[in-house]
This record gives C-alpha cells, sequence and structure tokens, in this order.
C-alpha cells in the first residue's frame, strides 16, 4: 500500500461496514480505512469470498474484519448485517454503499429484468443499506455515508443503458440524503470513479484496446496541461460559468451553514426564509 498523508492511527476508535468489500475497489477501499485504524464489516452476496477477504484484510492490517453475507437486495438481509456491525463492534460510524452490478447489453435486447437487476443492486440496495444504517445507529449518533458512482452517466455511453440509469439515481439519493439528515449529524458524499485498471470492472467491461487507448489519452491530457499557458484561467466554485458542469466530487451539501452545494454551478443560497424553517422542522421530526 502507497504511504498515506494520514496518520496512521487517524480511524481508531471507528467502524465501517462496507458494501461491495469482498472484492474490487471497495475492497481496496475497505483496505485503506483498516490500514488507518478502522475496524470493518465487509458485505457481499458470496459468503466464501466475503470470509477470505476479512481473513485477508485482518491479516495486512491487524485491524478485526467480519464478513456479514447478505444482498443488499433484501432488506432483511441488509438489517441483519447492519445488526452484527453494531452488536459485534459496538457501533457504525462509517457506510460505503459500494455494492454494484454490470455488465455490457445494448439496449435493443436488455431485458426488462436484466435493466431491472442493476437498478435493484445500486439505487435500491444503496437506499436499503443507507436506511438500515440511519434506523440502527447513525440517527441519534450521526455518522458519515459515502456512495460510490460512477461516470457513466454524465455523457452518452454505449451498451450501459441499465447503470447509467443506476448510477444517475444513485447520485439523486445522494442528493437527497446530504439534504434531508445534514441536521442530525449525517454526512453523505457521493464519489464517482473512472475506469481504474486491475479491477474486475476493468476486466469484465473494457473493449478490446482500450486499457492502451486510456493511456495514450492520459499522456496526451499530462503534456497538453505542461504546455497550457500559466496565465489560464481557473474556475472556482464561485465563479465558474454557468455552462460549467460540477464535478462528481461536488456532491455534497453544507446545510449547516449559509449556503449548499449540490453539484451545480452556483451555490444555493438558502434566502427564503419558509423553505428554512421546513428544513429545519423535518430534521426534528426525525429525532426520536
Amino acid at each position: 500500500m502507497a504511504e498515506s498523508i494520514f496518520r496512521s492511527d487517524i480511524l481508531v476508535g471507528k467502524v465501517a461496514l462496507v458494501t461491495g468489500g469482498g472484492s474490487g475497489i471497495c475492497y481496496g477501499i475497505t483496505k485503506t480505512l483498516m490500514a488507518h485504524g478502522a475496524e470493518a464489516v465487509i458485505v457481499g452476496r458470496k459468503a466464501d469470498r466475503l470470509a477470505a477477504a476479512a481473513e485477508e484484510l485482518t491479516r495486512l492490517t491487524g485491524r478485526k474484519c467480519l464478513a456479514a453475507p447478505a444482498d443488499v437486495r433484501d432488506p432483511a438481509q441488509v438489517a441483519s448485517a447492519v445488526d452484527k456491525a453494531v452488536n459485534e463492534l459496538g457501533k457504525l460510524d462509517i457506510l460505503v454503499n459500494g455494492a454494484a452490478g454490470n455488465f455490457l447489453a445494448p439496449a435493443a435486447t436488455l431485458s426488462p429484468n436484466g435493466f431491472r437487476t442493476v437498478m435493484d443492486i445500486d439505487a435500491c440496495g444503496t437506499f436499503n443499506v443507507s436506511r438500515a444504517a440511519f434506523d440502527k445507529a447513525m440517527r441519534d449518533n450521526g455518522g458519515i455515508i459515502i456512495n460510490i458512482s460512477a461516470t457513466l452517466h454524465y455523457g452518452a455511453t454505449p451498451l450501459q443503458v441499465h447503470a447509467s440509469a443506476a448510477k444517475a439515481a444513485v447520485d439523486s439519493i445522494t442528493r437527497s440524503l446530504a439534504a434531508e439528515w445534514a441536521g442530525l449529524g449525517i454526512r453523505v458524499n457521493g464519489i464517482a470513479p473512472g475506469p481504474i485498471d486491475d479491477t474486475e470492472g476493468m476486466s469484465r467491461l473494457a473493449p478490446p484496446g482500450f486499457k492502451e487507448q486510456l493511456t495514450a489519452k492520459s499522456r496526451s491530457s499530462a503534456s497538453a496541461r505542461s504546455t497550457r499557458s500559466p496565465t489560464s484561467r481557473c474556475f472556482s466554485a464561485r465563479t465558474r460559468p454557468r455552462s460549467f458542469t460540477a464535478p462528481p466530487s461536488s456532491l455534497m451539501a453544507r446545510l449547516g451553514s449559509r449556503w449548499a452545494l449540490a453539484s451545480g454551478p452556483e451555490p444555493l443560497r438558502h434566502k427564503n426564509r419558509r423553505l428554512r424553517d421546513t428544513r429545519r422542522g423535518a430534521c426534528r421530526a426525525l429525532r426520536p
């Protein structure tokens, strides 16, 4: 693991639950959280793979990692996984919603069941686990929820209508939960990774020659940046033009302060007293 800029004990005392943590990107996320002191519960459908991953993560980091086999499409199984984190590790501070399903399919031949399956895993799964974490741990204690999205739906991606729709829904869920739960001390952020080498997604979904094309494009972009004029204008969140499409890293909400930025070109100012009072009333209503 590369040297971190953070202290190795920065997450000591924290407990994380990571869906999809048995492999791929979310295995790496879990490993990083544990390397900085957190204990973890990883969730996935394949019990054997999950158990092996939990054992390996414990061996590599020296921290406790539990396996909780569950299908995120099933609210009852999700509730059991969250209960395992709370009952065996004492609490739940961090939730990473990373479970996802995907495959290549032309829209003209994609079955309704195939479309629904990806929507259920990505979008419904994100809501199911977030809701269970809220009810069982975060409503009274606050916490952090990180939803893993993708960049597919920011443009047009052939053969990915199902995954694009599902990830667009995940982004919307992220914004809505951030707005509703901020007053309870729950921070909800979204991360949209692009293609990552040596992951299961790349091995299954990337067309032949894609890796080489991506590498060449990356080198070309780096070369262009190195020759750019030093007087090139840099846009901040408050000065970027209206035609600018906010990057996925701006999927956040700061409703505890004067303004909120929710993946838009300009700050969303809460000058309307009625809207502000409604938001506060909704947060109070969520408290027991």
